[in-house]
């Protein structure tokens, strides 16, 4: 209820989208002539996706407390995203009594080759993984899908020692072979 003073309860999972929704009719919403004929209905209208996203970076700065952040950005798909969060951190940081630090670094991970998985991942770019002893991490993500990348980039993180992991996914897919990681924030089911 709006202007109570009760919290918002805890879904955990986001906004959801089943399987049957038909998305919002396009006349709703104003979009690139070249896009003309090729959609057919907008199915997370950016309204939603940032008002979400402003929702994550306040669970996230209250998950993670008054210390300073190490983001991690898997790209190419979570650059934007992630510059997005980064940002809503920054302005809540701004605004409370406490300072933090946020430092962004950025990976790509590769466990598929000409859409066959390797079998193991692969970690490129980034800074030294050793700098990360002792500090929060943030693992902000696109998409997670089967959630085996997802487990895999953190067993190789959580060999350092940082103090605390956190992963923030704009998407989690529902797959029928997935093992269940779930992230700690993400935008929605799809």
């Amino acid at each position: 209820m709006a202007g109570s003073s009760e919290e918002a309860p805890d879904y955990g999972r986001g906004v959801v989208i089943t399987d049957d929704w038909p998305g919002y009719d396009l006349n709703l919403f104003t979009y690139p002539q070249h896009y003309y004929g090729d959609l057919e209905y907008v199915l997370i209208p950016h309204g939603i996706v940032v008002d979400r996203t402003e929702r994550l970076a306040k669970d996230i700065m209250k998950d993670i407390g008054n210390c300073d952040i190490m983001v991690l950005c898997v790209l190419k798909g979570g650059y934007k995203f992630c510059a997005d969060l980064v940002e809503h951190l920054k302005n809540i940081s701004r605004n409370s009594d406490q300072f933090v630090s946020m430092k962004v670094d950025f990976i790509r991970l590769k466990s598929y080759k000409n859409d066959q998985s390797m079998g193991e991942m692969q970690i490129i770019g980034g800074n030294d993984l050793s700098t990360l002893a002792g500090k929060n991490v943030l693992i902000v993500e696109d998409v997670v899908g089967t959630g085996r990348t997802m487990k895999a980039l953190l067993s190789s993180i959580e060999k350092y020692k940082p103090n605390m992991i956190k992963v923030a996914s704009l998407l989690v897919k529902r797959r029928p072979r997935s093992d269940g990681f779930r992230p700690d924030s993400h935008m929605c089911d799809q």
